[in-house]
């Protein structure tokens, strides 16, 4: 994990994170619930995602593309990096200011590339976060287990950034865009094209075998003529 902070030593007070004032459309503060309450909770209606195809929480919001995730979480200003926690891992994630209850304190709902993942203080009131993500062919539904869902199939990407990823992340893009369309339409998937294509060139390698296929598919019917 790198750090991109300001470690500037001055004279000054520990400060105290007041809650930030709750929006109608934003959810609850999260910490990972126990395992005895997961199994109790009913099952939770899905979120629209934000703009950044992420969610806007109550104390901190998140975002994601296919490659990285951010956060962003608002501190007093003021706030020097002397006074924050920032442990960020492979699995879990914990923000929050020392000496405080923390802000963020769970267990990634995908691992991470630990050593590529950087958080910087900007202006000295908001902790800016930035996660690469070991898979970087899917969309995160959740940030940590257990917290709020998003709706993934309402993610847009932004067709502008396709161009910028990198060859194998594009296909993966470009294979989940075409399969998505494929099945709106009750048309086959990008595999099943592909195996349909197999057992065509297969039929016209082996000219006999597609004979006795032809001839096995109508056998029954054949019988059924006989008798």
């Amino acid at each position: 994990m790198a750090i991109l902070s300001d470690y500037t030593e001055e004279n000054q007070e520990q400060p105290i994170i007041k809650p930030i004032e709750k929006q109608e459309e934003k959810s609850s503060s999260f910490s990972a619930p126990k395992e005895d309450e997961k199994s109790s909770s009913a099952p939770k209606e899905k979120l629209n995602p934000n703009k950044s195809n992420g969610l806007d929480m109550e104390n901190y919001a998140w975002g994601q593309s296919l490659q990285e995730v951010n956060i962003n979480v608002p501190v007093p200003h003021g706030t020097k990096s002397r006074f924050l926690v920032v442990d960020i891992k492979n699995n879990s994630l914990k923000v929050g200011l020392k000496g405080q209850p923390l802000i963020i304190d769970g267990e990634f709902f995908k691992a991470v590339k630990g050593d590529e993942c950087y958080w910087s203080l900007e202006d000295q009131k908001e902790i800016s976060i930035l996660l690469t993500k070991q898979n970087k062919s899917d969309w995160w539904k959740r940030l940590l287990k257990g917290g709020p869902e998003i709706d993934t199939q309402k993610v847009e990407p932004e067709p502008s950034n396709l161009s910028d990823l990198d060859t194998e992340t594009r296909a993966a893009v470009e294979k989940m865009m075409f399969d998505q369309r494929q099945k709106q339409m009750g048309l086959p998937t990008s595999q099943e094209i592909t195996n349909q294509d197999m057992l065509k060139k297969f039929m016209e390698q082996n000219p006999d075998m597609a004979k006795n296929f032809a001839n096995a598919k109508m056998m029954p019917n054949s019988k059924k003529m006989m008798g």
